[in-house]
């Protein structure tokens, strides 16, 4: 037996201490650091060790990427056109966002699809009757999961059991729920912690890596968004996905963090109902409001998410401060932004806002970083603070600078392009207007 160790690990960045410590020096991170138990191996003298197989790139024959379509036309996308064979997915997310539910419905899709096709799905939060509830809810298609053979679910959190599974059912798909619930015995840690995701991760890759198994493995996020969790697991995956949403609201954003086998440019967009995720074809008119159009502090915008550009509307309220101090709440944008854009229009326009309470929403739950919103949110302050009805068919779409310029933004031609699209005609853009002061007269005017 090797000899045993204390070490703390940060489960952060995978950093290795002697000693416990309050902040990791590697990543800055604080509490971080957790124990574990490090079993040194005994070297053998005169071990002879193996060699690797050298080969030039001309003795390595061509494959085409074989890719598996998934049923959804979204998480195609995303993808880069479906399911690479043999790769290793990572699917992150807030627990309860869907994450487990839009692998039930993809096993769904890919067994109505696709012939001779079975399905290994391990979970090591939820039981096989708690599984088979979940498939019950979402039953809507021509097969039965609850009484199709091609889907073998198990309910299993040894990492050794697992890859013996694996190798002898050879599965076409592999779905592990979730890899911090997965352990290797032979280690001394707990489920989660660093050694234990490395450990098990490194061991599925390599299995599925020598059968060609496509694998989707679930992990856990962090309060701060991130994948909970060593780095060396976003490092070692082919593809990172992560799901996001909220409880509040019935969209999910679908991205791609990493991705080998196509770019990180495309988000997917769903919705959550009664029978699990739908795919959203026009989310533009779906996160625009329907409301009357004779009320003050709207004002229709166009941002990117992704390659995409979707239209959201952004409204703003101002009522006057009779006690202090003033408010100024932003939900779906920047905070720090909306104080920025006030300063710039009490400094630049002359608005006197210094004794008024500003609200500002973006409809649909959206969470926006576009800086191109920012013409949209001081149109919408503007109208709000005049008490005046903007026309229902215009958009803005532009960034503000700290003079008051309208600054032009990255793909403008596509943002117009898609604002015709929903019939919007009339675009507020520094294509057409260089200031505030200049947009500030238009709308006096109209």
């Amino acid at each position: 037996m090797g000899k045993q160790s204390t070490v703390f690990i940060c489960q952060n960045c995978g950093s290795q201490y002697t000693s416990w410590m309050g902040r990791c020096s590697n990543c800055n991170q604080w509490n971080t650091l957790i124990e574990e138990i490090k079993e040194e191996k005994e070297s053998v003298g005169g071990e002879k060790k193996g060699k690797m197989q050298l080969l030039s790139l001309s003795s390595i024959s061509s494959e085409k990427i074989t890719r598996i379509a998934t049923g959804f036309s979204e998480f195609d996308l995303i993808l880069g056109g479906g399911i690479v064979k043999g790769s290793l997915i990572l699917l992150s997310g807030e627990p309860g966002v869907g994450k487990s539910t839009l692998l039930l419905q993809l096993v769904q899709n890919l067994l109505n699809n696709q012939e001779k096709f079975q399905i290994l799905y391990i979970s090591g939060e939820e039981s096989p009757e708690q599984i088979k509830i979940r498939a019950e809810r979402l039953e809507n298609s021509d097969k039965n999961l609850t009484t199709d053979k091609s889907l073998l679910v198990a309910s299993e959190t040894i990492i050794e059991k697992i890859i013996t599974s694996i190798e002898e059912e050879k599965p076409s798909l592999l779905i592990i729920d979730s890899i911090q619930t997965v352990f290797s015995e032979k280690l001394n840690s707990y489920p989660g912690s660093v050694s234990q995701v490395r450990f098990c991760a490194n061991e599925i890759m390599r299995a599925i890596k020598r059968l060609k198994i496509p694998t989707f493995i679930v992990g856990q996020v962090t309060k701060e968004g991130i994948v909970a969790g060593p780095k060396v697991l976003e490092h070692l995956v082919d593809v990172v996905l992560q799901i996001e949403g909220g409880e509040a609201q019935d969209f999910r954003l679908l991205r791609s963090l990493k991705n080998r086998f196509g770019n990180t440019d495309e988000i997917g967009i769903f919705q959550m109902g009664e029978r699990g995720l739908t795919e959203v074809k026009n989310p533009s008119a779906v996160f625009l409001d329907e409301h009357e159009s004779n009320i003050p502090g709207s004002v229709k915008t166009v941002f990117l998410e992704g390659k995409r550009c979707l239209l959201a509307e952004i409204q703003a309220l101002i009522v006057p401060n009779y006690f202090p101090p003033l408010r100024r709440t932003a939900t779906g944008i920047d905070y720090n932004r909306l104080l920025l854009l006030v300063a710039v229009l009490e400094r630049r326009l002359g608005l006197k806002l210094q004794n008024k309470d500003i609200y500002i929403k973006v409809s649909g739950g959206l969470k926006l970083q576009d800086p191109a919103i920012d013409l949209a949110v001081c149109g919408a302050i503007i109208s709000a603070y005049q008490n005046k009805v903007l026309s229902n068919n215009i958009v803005m779409v532009g960034e503000i600078g700290l003079l008051g310029e309208v600054r032009g933004v990255s793909q403008l031609n596509k943002r117009i392009k898609e604002a015709n699209k929903q019939g919007f005609k009339n675009v507020y853009s520094s294509q057409s207007y260089k200031n505030l002061l200049d947009i500030q007269k238009v709308l006096n005017r109209d």
